[in-house]
């Protein structure tokens, strides 16, 4: 069976203020080629669909267009991320064509898409995990679970993923006869993942990631969240190659666009995935078309207005001006020549500027909030103060997710 995995789409997402939209419909076309090209059974999309959980109209009519031309190819699964909103994205689940599966509720994680492989007719069960979040999904998932107590599991993304799993596990090994070929979808912070400034902190009790052991048991684990294309280590510390049977192939598809400049370097994919009798046979990345490169350019204003930064007038860029004092009418002159310029910054060469730190999302918020406190009362905060701050900031995420 051949597996088209991706994730991250964040339609509806801009950059710097720009719309995306229309480059993000053009990724979509990729797909639909790429799912006629190669022959794909099966079309995995791992979570933060939307870049918001309520999108614009454009993005959902754009989803709407994707889902129908690449239902027309190959069986299409979707999952929620915590960019999404779970109900939203699939109050409509029952009413779609049966090409089409989206799985939004937390009480279907033991229950797989069902697959058939065409090349043997074998079958292949896809768990389809949304975003779980602790706090909305610890009290469901401790059901029957060991790890329970009082009702409960641990608050953590490790314990309700560990939960979900054993549910995926548990009913993998009540399938009668062979055990199928097995794939899970799930949308998290893995341990030893490469994280950018884009994504969206996920941290709950001070800890965001869940140890790549908890995926054990299956074949494929097609991973969403992180932006990057990335294998992740199996927790023997193997080489992460080609999988086997005896253990899972833990694989990140990445975002098809960059959506920060700390994503200038990645080169952005979808995972072209072959599944036979023993397990994954190979992992492909197939390239995403880049619509614009994101580029940093540092130096004088004539440096930067002079031949060397020719190459670099149709990227998106992020401009550093290095000149001792802030050059006259700055902006404009710099955006006269660059018409795609998204950030300009004057840092004067040789400045002292360590004590600045670009707060981005890629930052810990409660860090952020110590460092403040610290400025504001020349004192760290308390332990007693670090309680406050962190209630508070998971309340708030909290009221985001419930919105």
């Amino acid at each position: 069976m051949r597996i088209l995995h991706t994730s991250d789409w964040h339609l509806g997402r801009t950059l710097h203020g720009v719309d995306l939209l229309e480059h993000q419909a053009a990724y979509l076309d990729h797909l639909v080629e790429l799912v006629d090209a190669e022959g794909v059974d099966a079309v995995l999309v791992a979570g933060d669909v939307y870049d918001r959980a309520v999108p614009p109209v454009e993005a959902v009519r754009l989803l709407g267009d994707a889902l129908a031309r690449l239902s027309d190819r190959a069986t299409v699964v979707l999952t929620p991320g915590n960019h999404d909103s779970a109900v939203r994205l699939g109050f409509a689940a029952p009413l779609l064509r049966s090409s089409v599966h989206v799985r939004a509720r937390v009480a279907d994680v033991g229950r797989p898409v069902e697959l058939v492989d065409p090349a043997d007719g074998a079958p292949v069960h896809v768990y389809a995990l949304p975003y779980l979040d602790p706090d909305t999904t610890r009290r469901e998932l401790a059901e029957g679970d060991p790890a329970a107590v009082d009702g409960l599991l641990p608050r953590s993304h490790e314990a309700v993923t560990s939960a979900a799993m054993r549910r995926v596990r548990a009913h993998l090994a009540a399938t009668s006869g062979p055990c199928p070929r097995s794939v899970v979808m799930a949308h998290a912070f893995v341990v030893g993942g490469a994280a950018s400034e884009s994504e969206r902190d996920i941290r709950v009790g001070g800890v965001d990631s869940v140890p790549a052991g908890v995926f054990d048991g299956v074949d494929y684990v097609a991973l969403g969240h992180l932006h990057g294309p990335q294998r992740i280590a199996g927790p023997s510390g193997a080489d992460p190659g080609a999988g086997t049977s005896r253990g899972a192939v833990l694989q990140y598809s990445g975002s098809p666009l960059a959506y920060s400049f700390s994503e200038r370097h990645q080169r952005k994919a979808s995972a072209l995935v072959d599944l036979g009798p023993d397990g994954v046979r190979d992992v492909e990345l197939v390239a995403a078309p880049v619509p614009r490169r994101l580029t940093e350019l540092s130096g004088t204003v004539e440096e930067l207005l002079g031949p060397r930064a020719e190459e670099h007038v149709a990227d998106w860029l992020r401009v550093v001006v290095t000149d001792a004092r802030r050059p006259p009418e700055l902006y404009a002159r710099l955006r006269a020549r660059f018409p795609h310029l998204l950030v300009v910054e004057h840092r004067p060469e040789g400045s002292r500027v360590e004590h600045v730190r670009a707060v981005t999302s890629a930052r810990d918020p409660l860090e952020v909030a110590d460092e403040f406190v610290e400025h504001v009362t020349g004192a760290a905060p308390t332990p007693e103060e670090r309680a406050v701050l962190r209630r508070a900031y998971e309340d708030v995420l909290a009221a985001e997710r419930s919105a």
